[in-house]
């Protein structure tokens, strides 16, 4: 028992029997769970029972296995190839790059079933490339920078395959006004009368010049011949040539087993569907071929451009991967036109086409870098669900993409299929899926299971229906006007005993109001909304949610009160989608790691993110260095993004580059980085009101400038003589210091002996004696007299 069986049975809501199913086919269409019993003697003696039922109730009510009808949808496989390793050297048909390549499938309408599928990018695949220039005067200079390309370009193809060949053509715009200068001096020199570059050949829509073929002398050969021409108004024809170059298959030379590469190089944007009406052109484009004996377009002036619509479908339909090559300032243009146009690339075209061999090795890596699935003839009543498992082996619901491959990987993917309904008997459907740009295919045939095998038996006016009646899978189909079991009663006839039959519960209406009871049961009313129907008329087919006013959001089917979704929708209303596609960012995450993907839409939920992938968020902590490395690949072609060739693709943010950083930006968030010679980047990272990111960084990183010889020895001679100074200077005050310090202790101990021997008894100042002249004569004279 499934789980959506186990689920309505545990609340104890039969589906099966909700409706009022009179036959076996009806019964296998309410729900794949519902099996029919066809034993002519099941639920006799009950006053009422189904026929249409689970199995397990079936079974426990007395219904022989034999008697159920109950068919599974089943897969077969018709073909399946290995997958080859290497694509050159093998024949074409040898080279297998889908498997399995061709399946049958068995369906019950309601039932999903699922298939499996593998896809590898085989190593050494042969490649045509086709290059188609825009020769308008413009693109002069680009001219003489890819006189050589043919033998540069095999050389750097030759790294990647071994089986190689280019071809060329050129396009201008339609020789008419107002495209193109119609008057008659300027027919065979629409520069007549231009100073900067008075001579150019004619105006002309398309010209192809060489097919595809493996010898690039004869490239550089043609190149050279060329000479540019001149139109009247900026866009210019390119999707006119781009559709013949497609189309054109036997004289462009595309080879059914090679990858199919169009280079489309211009410096302007294209005219589109329409714009030819200003030139009288009303006849729309009809997508043929139309080159003359000349191998120019026959028809440029008689039809009118061609739309993206057609020019996807006709890439597509030739397998065909077309290339941008774009100058910097048409990239957001032509980006655009990549998601309109399956298995389209754009890259950025310097203005004299230096760059273009780069330019197409990048776009080439980037092709072999993703499978992408397509669906081709899709029956509308089928619904299909895709889940990719790419390298990191995680299952992506919804996601039919894997990117970031490298040559010879294997992704697989899970496609459910089912169907909603039942086509007119006799009808044959078959679709087709295969990546884009690849030969390989898988086909796959489809068989609906509506038919109950006991209809096989079924017998006219059988004597089990009164002979009134078909006994077919166990019940009576009566002829018009009569009723019951057995086709025993006639319309009209009533009794107490049938009405009482005809209330689903005592106290209910008769068929709930929206019937009458006739013959033991109700007859349901019609009405213009829809079909009344069940046991006792209980049940619709239009009173069911519904959104934006369309019942079950025309994603679904109205059962009883109940919306059955198709395969990819869920909700009570079937408004949710379980794709998740356009939930994936550039980077291959899930709403950039920010958000969850619900009903197919990001909700973010990281603080500060925003976007439809939730990719912008200025406050988020890894955004910095998130932005860092688009900075790195596209100011200074450095960086992880730089080396796997995925720069343009991831980073689309506008990006200025000024000498001095300002930082007054409120809504602006500044980042820097240190870079591997040990400058820093600075730059700053808001978004604008239009929705852009806008990475404001500096022209250069700012780098410390290294010391002189000179400056660093006259630095250190100085500031040693400088300490020198100050360590005398400061020994010298302390000496200063100390010398007072002592003299002032000195002093003080001298005034101090001073003030002592003033104040001292025992001191006596000491007297000095003089011997004065006239006591030395007294005593002279007492002296001689005593000598005499």
């Amino acid at each position: 028992m499934n789980v959506i069986t186990f689920l309505f049975l545990s609340h104890c809501l039969n589906m099966c029997m909700s409706g009022s199913t009179t036959s076996c086919e009806e019964c296998l269409l309410i729900h794949p769970s519902c099996a029919w019993c066809a034993q002519e003697d099941f639920g006799r003696g009950r006053t009422l029972t189904s026929r249409c039922d689970f199995i397990q109730n079936l079974q426990k009510r007395g219904c022989d296995v034999q008697f159920i009808e109950y068919p599974k949808s089943s897969i077969s496989i018709l073909q399946s190839r290995p997958l080859s390793s290497k694509g050159s050297g093998w024949t074409p048909y040898d080279v297998v790059q889908i498997m399995p390549q061709q399946i049958s499938l068995s369906l019950r309408p309601g039932e999903q079933t699922w298939f499996g599928l593998q896809v590898r990018q085989v190593e050494d695949y042969p490649v045509d490339l086709y290059y188609l220039m825009d020769l308008s005067l413009s693109m002069k200079d680009d001219l003489h920078t890819i006189r050589n390309l043919g033998t540069k370009l095999a050389q750097e193809m030759g790294k990647l395959t071994s089986n190689f060949r280019l071809g060329f053509g050129s396009f201008v715009d339609k020789n008419v006004s107002p495209f193109s200068y119609t008057a008659p001096k300027y027919h065979e020199n629409p520069c007549n009368g231009y100073k900067a570059f008075p001579n150019c050949v004619p105006t002309f829509g398309f010209r192809h010049i060489l097919s595809l073929t493996d010898k690039v002398d004869r490239f550089n050969e043609e190149v050279q011949k060329q000479m540019v021409s001149r139109n009247r108004d900026a866009p210019e024809g390119g999707f006119d040539a781009i559709l013949q170059a497609a189309v054109c298959k036997s004289k462009i030379g595309w080879r059914k087993e090679a990858y199919h590469l169009l280079v489309f190089a211009t410096d302007d944007v294209p005219h589109l569907a329409l714009d030819g009406r200003l030139g009288g052109l009303v006849q729309p484009h009809d997508g043929q071929c139309h080159l003359n004996e000349n191998n120019e377009y026959s028809a440029s002036n008689k039809m009118d451009y061609p739309s993206l619509a057609l020019l996807g479908e006709k890439l597509a339909e030739n397998n065909i991967f077309l290339i941008f090559a774009v100058t910097k300032r048409l990239y957001v243009i032509y980006k655009n036109f990549t998601a309109l146009i399956p298995g389209t690339t754009v890259e950025i075209l310097d203005q004299d086409s230096k760059n273009v061999i780069q330019l197409i090795i990048a776009a080439y890596s980037n092709i072999r870098s993703k499978v992408e699935l397509t669906v081709w003839d899709h029956p509308e009543d089928l619904s299909l669900s895709f889940t990719a498992t790419c390298q990191d082996g995680q299952p992506l619901p919804g996601l039919r993409k894997c990117a970031d491959l490298k040559i010879g990987d294997t992704v697989s993917f899970n496609v459910s299929v089912e169907a909603r309904s039942c086509p007119p008997r006799g009808t044959d459907q078959t679709f087709t899926i295969k990546p884009v740009g690849f030969k390989d295919r898988l086909e796959v045939t489809v068989d609906y299971m509506c038919d109950c095998g006991c209809t096989q038996t079924a017998q006219t006016n059988s004597s089990i229906c009164s002979s009134i009646g078909t006994y077919n899978c166990g019940t009576c189909h009566c002829e018009p006007g009569y009723l019951g079991a057995h086709c025993e009663c006639q319309e009209g006839e009533a009794s107490s005993m049938y009405l009482s039959a005809c209330r689903e519960a005592e106290g209910k209406q008769i068929c709930s109001g929206r019937g009458e009871c006739s013959c033991n049961q109700c007859l349901c009313y019609e009405s213009e909304f829809g079909k009344i129907y069940g046991t006792f008329c209980e049940c619709d087919d239009f009173s069911c949610a519904r959104h934006k006013g369309i019942l079950c959001s025309g994603h679904g089917e109205c059962h009883c009160g109940e919306c059955k979704c198709h395969a990819g929708y869920i909700g009570d209303n079937c408004n949710c989608s379980t794709e998740t596609s356009s939930c994936i960012s550039d980077d291959g995450q899930m709403c950039s790691g920010r958000g969850n993907c619900v009903c197919g839409r990001c909700h973010c939920t990281e603080p500060g993110a925003f976007g439809d992938t939730c990719e912008k968020c200025p406050t988020c902590p890894d955004a910095c260095g998130t932005k860092r490395e688009c900075i790195e690949c596209r100011l200074f072609n450095s960086g992880r993004l730089a080396d796997n060739q995925t720069c343009q693709r991831l980073c689309k943010d506008k990006i200025i580059t000024v000498e001095t950083l300002k930082t007054e930006d409120p809504g602006a968030v500044l980042c820097l980085y240190k870079t591997d010679n040990d400058c820093v980047m600075k730059f700053t990272y808001s978004e604008h009101a239009s929705g852009q990111s806008i990475l404001t960084a500096l022209k250069e990183p700012e780098c410390a400038s290294g010391p002189d010889a000179l400056t660093v020895l006259l630095a250190v001679v100085g500031s040693i003589l400088l300490v020198g100074v100050v360590l005398l200077a400061a020994w010298k005050l302390v000496i200063t210091i100390h010398d007072r310090r002592e003299f002032a202790r000195f002093q003080n101990a001298r005034s101090r002996a001073r003030y002592e021997m003033a104040s001292n008894p025992l001191y006596k100042q000491p007297v000095s004696t003089h011997f004065v002249e006239t006591d030395f004569n007294m005593y002279g004279k007492s002296y001689n007299g005593g000598l005499h």
